[in-house]
């Protein structure tokens, strides 16, 4: 597995992702049943933000693995945000797809993650010294 390749692949999936959330929030929270909350669409619009910045820094970086923990932070956000829709969303099983969407995509970071800790020998890179 070429863990450099699969970081600036989910770089490029995160800014992807991220700009379908910055552009339509409304239309995602309508799909996931929570139509006319202004918390869901603001949520989805920040994680969008979020998404972006991740991407950006993967594609700066793609054999950093600090870069692909914090993706697999932002899924546990994600989960725990959907987590919490789960109970208010007229739409359980769209919430319940996202969620399985989040955990499958969890598992790849944290994987890929893990395979750039071990090519690299540290989780943390080494500041070039002058």
């Amino acid at each position: 597995m070429d863990a450099k390749k699969l970081g600036l692949g989910f770089g490029l999936f995160s800014i992807g992702l991220g700009l379908v959330e910055v552009a339509a929030p409304g239309r995602l929270a309508r799909w996931l049943g929570l139509e006319g909350s202004k918390l869901a669409r603001n949520t989805l619009l920040a994680f969008g933000v979020r998404e972006i910045l991740a991407g950006g820094m993967l594609l700066r970086g793609p054999a950093v693995s600090t870069n692909m923990w914090n993706r697999v932070i932002g899924d546990a956000m994600d989960a725990g945000a959907l987590g919490l829709a789960l109970r208010s969303s007229n739409r359980k099983g769209a919430v319940a797809g996202g969620l399985a969407f989040v955990g499958g995509a969890m598992a790849a970071d944290w994987l890929t993650a893990r395979a750039l800790d071990k090519q690299t020998g540290r989780t943390f890179p080494r500041a070039a010294r002058a």
